[in-house]
């Protein structure tokens, strides 16, 4: 009970950590440095904020390594439970690490093309085609966890429901990303279903498991 009383507490400091430095390094970084529609402005965003572009190469990075961790930490706290879909999560989880993590190089190698600013532009482009393929796992890895949250009585089911939903956000976005890169008239639908693991994350961190579940774990 102990041990399982630490992973939920670890969880709960792990997890709004990684959530923060992948909104920084995902999100917030390549919103204001790139714009796909003007490689002359984006190679020089990127010239001027050097500094900025190689904190979100190296806020992605740690984005990774705790997301080595934290599946890890789920897979201790479930397998008790269900050791099947516990070992499924993990497995999904961590196929995206080295996908994602070697992607990086491509972001590393725009730093000596920024005089050809078409070149930039070709480097993102195929960073973001192989980060769709990340995001296949980002999705995938959700499916078992929705399940097993929604199977034992630690959280409201609702919430296994969302990460459902969240999971197959992910999973079609990148799909129709990688399959027809010109549709996009659901992005904002597939946007909003992956809301589902943040509504995870805020209720893991502030609430934790239920009561009740302490008596089993």
């Amino acid at each position: 009970m102990e041990n399982k009383t630490s992973i939920v507490r670890n969880l709960r400091i792990l997890y709004p950590i990684w959530m923060l430095f992948g909104m920084f390094g995902i999100m917030y970084v390549p919103s204001v440095l790139i714009d796909f529609a003007d490689p002359i402005a984006t190679s020089e965003n990127i010239k001027e904020n050097m500094l900025l572009f190689r904190l979100g190469i190296a806020g992605r990075l740690i984005t990774q390594l705790l997301f080595i961790i934290i599946p890890f930490l789920f897979y201790q706290l479930f397998k008790d439970l269900d050791k099947t879909a516990s070992t499924l999560l993990l497995i999904l989880a961590l196929v995206s690490v080295p996908i994602s993590m070697v992607n990086e190089t491509i972001n590393l190698s725009v730093v000596g093309h920024l005089e050809d600013p078409n070149k930039v532009l070709q480097l993102l482009e195929l960073y973001n085609q192989r980060m769709y393929i990340s995001i296949i796992f980002w999705g995938l890895w959700l499916l078992p966890l929705g399940w097993l949250a929604y199977k034992f009585d630690w959280f409201p089911k609702l919430i296994g429901i969302f990460l459902f939903i969240a999971g197959f956000g992910y999973l079609i976005n990148s799909l129709l990303k990688l399959i027809f890169p010109d549709f996009d008239q659901l992005n904002l639908i597939l946007e909003l279903m992956t809301f589902g693991e943040l509504i995870f994350i805020l209720w893991f961190v502030i609430r934790g498991v239920k009561k009740q579940a302490h008596s089993n774990i």
